[in-house]
């Protein structure tokens, strides 16, 4: 899939909100720029967050929670983790069996992780466009519009 602009971004972000439900992993990988947070932020704007979501690139973990969102997400940015050991202090594990999990940086914890995680995977291209390329498990089969 191609996202034209940054705007392509935030608009995929805003569908996959009709498709998450709680304990679900949506994996945004790729370099700086490439787009992960807008996702994130139309995510949780479909969601029902009323102001602009900060990138928790310093917080690490960002939690939203109903009233403020429809179900309880929480916004990871493992950017600064070094070593995938690091992320078990996090308790992301415990804290999916009732919340969804938008994981910025997901590859620093390495390729096992989340293996019914929905992976995007955004490329920037020569022209400013970014390619999306969706992993997706058999958990989002029945959901993903693109199988």
């Amino acid at each position: 899939m191609i996202l034209a602009t940054p705007d392509a971004s935030h608009r995929l972000g805003r569908e996959l909100a009709a498709l998450v439900r709680p304990g679900d992993v949506v994996a945004l990988s790729g370099p700086l720029g490439a787009g992960k947070t807008s996702i994130a932020r139309g995510l949780l704007e479909a969601l029902g967050l009323e102001s602009e979501a900060p990138s928790p690139s310093f917080a690490i973990v960002q939690p939203y929670d109903p009233p403020e969102v429809r179900l309880p997400v929480l916004h990871v940015d493992l950017y600064r983790i070094e070593a995938p050991e690091e992320a078990g202090e996090l308790g992301l594990d415990d804290a999916r069996a009732d919340s969804l999990l938008v994981v910025e940086w997901p590859e620093r914890l390495g390729e096992g992780a989340w293996h019914d995680a929905l992976w995007l995977a955004l490329e920037m291209n020569a022209d400013g466009t970014r390619t999306l390329t969706a992993r997706v498990p058999a958990a989002w089969k029945d959901r993903w519009p693109s199988t």
